[in-house]
Formats: C-alpha cells, sequence, structure tokens
C-alpha cells in the first residue's frame, strides 16, 4: 500500500514538474550525434580569415529611429553639477526607483501590511499600458517593470517604451508619453525595466522639467520628459531626445537595445545596451557611456579595444566591436563617484579565441568606472573566459559590511547566474568575504581555444544551487522518459561545473545560462541584515557546430540579409557568424514531453544571514498550477519550485512579495519563517519585480503581469495594484 501511494505521488510530481520546462523553445535541431561539426581530421577554419566590418560601413535604415542629428564626433567634458537626487534618501512612503533607493535594497519601510492582516489584500485596480502583441506579430513581449511612486504621482514604462503617469489611488490616467517605437526595433524581447525620476539643477523649481522623467529605449534613444505633463524636455539632447547609436556603426534595427533604467551618477547619465547574443563576432560594441542628465551633452565613453580614447570615435571610425555588453541595471556610488557595471562576455559567446587580452580582462565582471572620466577604477571578474553565457544579468546592491573586529566597510553584493555571490569592497573590488581560485576543466576541447585552468568561488557566501548532476538525478513522467534522460545524459560530455564546451558531442551546462540569479537581483534589509534571492536550477544541453552545419540548420545572424526569424536568436541556437563555429543550444529535457531530465526542483527562494553569512531557510518557490507535460496546465497546487525571472522586495512589516515564477502567481512570504502567507493569481504571467508604496494612508502592492515569451508566460498589458480592504 505504502509503495503505491509512493508511485501515485511520484506520478503526479513528475507530471507537475513539467512546470519548468519553460525556458527556451526547443531548438529546430537540438544537440546530438547527428549535429558532428568536424569530421575526424579535418581542422577548423583559422580563425585570421575574419575581420571587423569597415569602419565606413553604414547603418541600416531605422537605425537611428528618430533621425536625430548627430553632429561632430565631441571630446570628453564633465557633468553639470547634480542636486541630491530622490533616491538618495527615499520619502517613506515612496518607491522613487527601480529598486527603490539609491544603494538597489528593494525594501521599503511601510509596515501596513503584516502576515497578521494579509488575508485583506485584494486588487486595488489594474492599469492597462495599451502594449501588447498586435495582429501577425511574433510575441516578443516581456515587459519586466516595475512602476515608481514619488510624491502624489505613479510612474512607469510600457514594453514598447511609452511612458506614463497614473493616479496611485485609482490607477487614472494622468499622462501618457508615446515613444512611438516599431516593432522592428524589438531585439529578443520588448521590455522596459523602469523610468529615472530626475530633478534638475539648472531649472528653477515651478518651471517645466524641473523634475523629469528619464528612459533609455529600444531602439537606442535616450528621452527625458516633464514630471507633470509628460511633454519632452527641449533642453535636453535635440527636442527632448539623444541618439545612442552615435559612433556604433553598421547595425540593423533590434542588435542593439536599452531595456535597464540608467543611473545617473553625479550628473551623469551612464547607459548600457543589450546586444543580441549568438548572432557574430564583430557584432555592435558594448561601450558604457556617459551624458549629461541636464542637456544630454555627451560626456566620454568606455570602450574595452580603445581603452584611454574617451571620446566619441572620430569620423570614419567607431566604437570596438564585440566587445563585451553590459545589459544589466547598473548602481552608483555618488560619494566615490563611480558606477558599477556588470558585464557579459564578448561577441560570440560560446568561443573566445578571437577576443583580445583586454576583453578577456573585463569580461563577465564588475567594472568599476570613475563617473568624471570614464576611466575604470577596478574590476572584479566572476567568470574566467567564459563561454557559457555567465553574463551578469543582476543589479549590484550596496550595502555596509560589519566585519568581525565591528569596522563598517563599503561593501557591493553581487550575485551571479553561477549562484556565486561575491561580496565586495565597492572602493576597490578586494572581495570583502573569502574568494578562492579554484581548479576548473582545462584546456578543453576546441582547438585553439584553451579554457581557464581555475574559476573564481565566493566561498564565504551560501551557494545559491545544488549539488553536479548525476545520472541517478535524472527525473521523467515515466520509466521510459528517465531511461530517455539517462542516455541523453550518458551522449553528453560532463564533468561537472564549467565542463568545457564540445564540437563532437553535446556538453551539459550546469547553472544554465538562466541563473543561479538573473535579472531580479536580491533584496536586502539593512536594518536585520537578511538577504533575499529567488533563483533558478535549469541545466542546459549545447553543442558547438561547424560553421557548414550552421549554414545547413540555416543559422544567420539578424543582420544577415537573408536572415529569417527562427534562424538564430539571442537564446538558443546561433550562428556566431565571423567564427568557424555555430552553436545550438537547448535546455535539458525531453523534447517529447517538454520535461526537464534533473529532479525538480527547478526554481528556489532563500534567505541569508548577512552577519553569519548562513542560510536562516530555503525552499522551492512556484506551484504546478500552470505547468505541466506537453505544455497542459495540471491545475495541482504542488509547490515543486519553477524557473522564475523577476526580483523579490522586503517591507518592515515581515514581509517578503515576490512574483517572477511560471505559475502566475505572485507570492508572500513571512521573512522570519519562509512561510507562505498570501498568493494571488495574475492575469499573465508574473516576470517582473513587484514594488509597495503608501499614498493617502492606504499601503499598495504593484506588479506588472506583462508574461513572457521567453518564459511561455500569458502576455497582458496589465499593471496589478493590491491593497487591504479593512483599510479607508
Amino acid at each position: 500500500m505504502l509503495r503505491s501511494l509512493l508511485l501515485g505521488a511520484t506520478i503526479i510530481t513528475s507530471l507537475s514538474c513539467a512546470a519548468a520546462y519553460a525556458q527556451v523553445p526547443p531548438a529546430d535541431q537540438p544537440p546530438g550525434t547527428g549535429n558532428a561539426t568536424v569530421p575526424p581530421g579535418e581542422p577548423a577554419q583559422p580563425v585570421d580569415k575574419f575581420a571587423a566590418p569597415s569602419p565606413n560601413a553604414p547603418q541600416a535604415p531605422g537605425v537611428n529611429a528618430a533621425n536625430i542629428p548627430d553632429g561632430p564626433p565631441a571630446e570628453p567634458s564633465e557633468a553639470t553639477p547634480m542636486v541630491e537626487q530622490v533616491v538618495a534618501n527615499p520619502a517613506h512612503d515612496d518607491w522613487p526607483g527601480y529598486a527603490r533607493d539609491d544603494k538597489a535594497t528593494r525594501y521599503s519601510p511601510l509596515d501596513q501590511i503584516t502576515p497578521a492582516n494579509i488575508s485583506h489584500l485584494k486588487r486595488a485596480f489594474i492599469y492597462h499600458t495599451g502594449s501588447k502583441p498586435g495582429p501577425g506579430q511574433t510575441n516578443k513581449w516581456a515587459a519586466e517593470t516595475t512602476p515608481i511612486k514619488v510624491g502624489d504621482g505613479m510612474y512607469m514604462c510600457s514594453a514598447l517604451n511609452d511612458m506614463m503617469r497614473i493616479d496611485p489611488a485609482t490607477g487614472k490616467e494622468i499622462w501618457h508619453f508615446h515613444a512611438n517605437e516599431k516593432y522592428e526595433s524589438i531585439p529578443y524581447t520588448a521590455a522596459c525595466k523602469a523610468v529615472v525620476y530626475y530633478t534638475s539643477s539648472t531649472v528653477p523649481e515651478g518651471e517645466h522639467c524641473h523634475h523629469r522623467i528619464l528612459e533609455a529605449t529600444l531602439d537606442e534613444r535616450l528621452i527625458e520628459v516633464d514630471s507633470e505633463d509628460g511633454k519632452v524636455c527641449e533642453g535636453f539632447g535635440w527636442h527632448g531626445m539623444v541618439n545612442l547609436m552615435k559612433g556604433m556603426g553598421e547595425s540593423v534595427p533590434g542588435f542593439v537595445a536599452e531595456t535597464a533604467p540608467p543611473p545617473i551618477v553625479n550628473g551623469a547619465i551612464i547607459t548600457n545596451q543589450e546586444v543580441l547574443d549568438g548572432q557574430r563576432r564583430w557584432a555592435p560594441s558594448g561601450v558604457i557611456r556617459g551624458y549629461d542628465a541636464e542637456t544630454g551633452r555627451f560626456l566620454w565613453a568606455w570602450d574595452v579595444n580603445r581603452p584611454h580614447e574617451h571620446g566619441e570615435p572620430k569620423e570614419g571610425e567607431h566604437y570596438s566591436r564585440g566587445t563585451p555588453n553590459s545589459w544589466a541595471a547598473m548602481i552608483g556610488d555618488n560619494a566615490l563617484g563611480l558606477v558599477y557595471v556588470p558585464t557579459g562576455n564578448s561577441a560570440a559567446d560560446y568561443y573566445s579565441a578571437m577576443r583580445s587580452p583586454e576583453e578577456n580582462k573585463v569580461s563577465s565582471a564588475v567594472v568599476a568606472i570613475d563617473v568624471k572620466t570614464g576611466e575604470p577604477r577596478w574590476v572584479f571578474q566572476t567568470v574566467h573566459k567564459d563561454v557559457w553565457d555567465y553574463d551578469i544579468g543582476s543589479q549590484p546592491t550596496l550595502m555596509d559590511f560589519t566585519k568581525p573586529d565591528g569596522s563598517s566597510v563599503p561593501a557591493l553584493i553581487m550575485p551571479t547566474k553561477r549562484g556565486q555571490t561575491f561580496v565586495l569592497d565597492r572602493r576597490t573590488g578586494e572581495p570583502v568575504l573569502p574568494v578562492e581560485e579554484r581548479a576548473a576543466p582545462s584546456p578543453g576541447m576546441v582547438p585553439g581555444d584553451p579554457r581557464s585552468p581555475t574559476q573564481p568561488w565566493s566561498v564565504g557566501m551560501p551557494r545559491l544551487g545544488f549539488a553536479p548532476l548525476k545520472e541517478s538525478d535524472m527525473w521523467g513522467m515515466s520509466p521510459i522518459d528517465q531511461l530517455y534522460c539517462r542516455l541523453k545524459y550518458r551522449r553528453a560530455h560532463y564533468v561537472g561545473e564549467f565542463t568545457p564546451p564540445s564540437i563532437d558531442k553535446p556538453w551539459l551546462e550546469y547553472p544554465g545560462y538562466n541563473g543561479g540569479s538573473d535579472w531580479g537581483s536580491v533584496a536586502y534589509d539593512e536594518k536585520t541584515g537578511i538577504l533575499i534571492a529567488n533563483w533558478n536550477n535549469t541545466p542546459m544541453y549545447d553543442q558547438l557546430v561547424s560553421r557548414k552545419k550552421a549554414d545547413q540548420l540555416g543559422l544567420m545572424p539578424v543582420d544577415d540579409p537573408n536572415y529569417k526569424p527562427g534562424g538564430g536568436g539571442a537564446e538558443g541556437a546561433g550562428a556566431m557568424a565571423d567564427t568557424p563555429y555555430g552553436i545550438v543550444v537547448s535546455p535539458f529535457w525531453d523534447e517529447y514531453t517538454g520535461m526537464m531530465c534533473n529532479r525538480p526542483p527547478y526554481g528556489m527562494i532563500t534567505a541569508i544571514d548577512m552577519h553569519t553569512q548562513k542560510v536562516l531557510w530555503q525552499h522551492p518557490l512556484g506551484s504546478a498550477r500552470a505547468n505541466g507535460p506537453f505544455g497542459l496546465p495540471t491545475h495541482l497546487p504542488l509547490t515543486i519550485g519553477t524557473p522564475n525571472n523577476g526580483g523579490p522586495v522586503i517591507t518592515a512589516g515581515g514581509l517578503i512579495f515576490v512574483a517572477a515564477t511560471t505559475d502566475n502567481m505572485i507570492h508572500a512570504f513571512d521573512i522570519h519563517t519562509g512561510k507562505e502567507v498570501w498568493n494571488d493569481v495574475l492575469p499573465g504571467g508574473g516576470q517582473a519585480t513587484p514594488m509597495t508604496y503608501e499614498y493617502k494612508g492606504k499601503q499598495y502592492v504593484a506588479i506588472m503581469a506583462g508574461g513572457h515569451h521567453f518564459m511561455m508566460t500569458p502576455v497582458t498589458d496589465d499593471l496589478v495594484v493590491y491593497a487591504l480592504d479593512n483599510v479607508n
């Protein structure tokens, strides 16, 4: 009888664990022996045959989306002095920045909503942004938006960069700025994580554009509008806009995009940009730039392969191509005059032989840049010679770390996709908690592309991850499915973390490139020292393929005239043009049932005491209700842990709010016990970070239920806002 019950429970759990298959759509040609890349004895193509595009190669029509006049190349300059901004000392009731404050803590002092009364938390209103796929448009939507609230205004952006101000109590729209973003400008994802609130130091209070709303757009513009009426600030750039494609050289719409809110540090707007993964070695540049927050004037550039040339490129030149790009939200320290830039790896993510020494020093790293000059002050690398797409997606969080002797260190918390969380002195980049260089598999199996013999491990912090995979960990809906996954495991090359890429058979990448921690980052309560992180546990199944095989698979870069959707994208299979190889990437799953091959959980939430660096509690995050084999929902309320994208927030009421999961729910947990005390089913996927604010004596909680095409959750344009129904 007991055996029968256990078998039944196993089958139910197996059914529900398909939850987490929704990471990337299946590759048209999954990795396997049929993708044999280079026949024995046939050498790979030499890398010296490839070269960057000509500096004079033109940008395609539509790349300078608003046809903004560029003017001559600008020399470096200094920013207009800045007044203190609202994120430096947020009002008690407000959430004035993407992560609330200028330390990116995602902590609110509001305490009206508590575990004792949260059962009264009900929907107050839903606001519709108006941005979702139109007829005939491929779904590329994933708004990822966190609104901000300052005073009596709530501000946000849509997935296609419209900006809005709404009433915090009713959701009534006060103004709506139309960015006129074109569908062709969408990169992999239509997303806008947040807008930025800025107070001018030169425009007097009460005049137009004293208080401004700033955004960076998918089509590479900076736009500033007045916070009161939503009209452009004519004194900023060209009629309120700056063209960020200036100096970028050859590109096409959608190749380069801005999805994160740019920080403003000592008067400098700092911009980074997402460059589509997997396209070509000589993709557009990952350059980091500074612009004057008052006028939009160019200040400086940090261009990895032009390290000491901080002006705009001269006529006939462009920023160096294929360099590591940064797409995560950045954070700055006004007192130190630094901006902290989480970087990715160079273009052609899975092949490093063509990267310069300068690129290898700063890829998959935190780079501290002087906001006055654009010169790097320090670099801390989280992966050496990254060929696993372990770019840093998380925003750093700033804290004051108390050492055993009682002294305080201004520190930076850097979560990573590997589940390694590094704590660094933000003045110098030196580790505050121990970091070890441990032996890693090397030299590798790709000719001419050796791996680093060591990799950094943050041994002073609990790891957000599990032990290496074993064949006995293989999972399935039935014994046949489990056997299939065991065979798939045996066919792959796997020697633990940092298993090198292979060209004769697939290799297992674990952790996968969706984390560990990704763009949702973490939340931190500096009063209690509690850090909250939600994270993923989803391996990938990868294989390099020869250029001939990549061509046979139809893999083309997005700027190829023959490119068609599905022919290689930012996630999954990619052309990696200009190199000897393409890449085929798939979840490590049973492609017939859509279930992951490793056992659940696939998503977790963890509380860590930063005073002791010990785990307080940890458990799976996300239920099986909207997930199941063959893409069918099970409707089972089993907490099995699903993939998640989006971050947590902490309140002084003793609560954690987090959505993120593929069960299309928002959850609330008691921060002291980890017990789930409330949840609600959202109209779409909650792949965003929530926020909370108070207005006229009532606390609200808001979440963008915009869904996510990558996570295969329902897409809507709904901002859902909650409040207690027993508070007037």
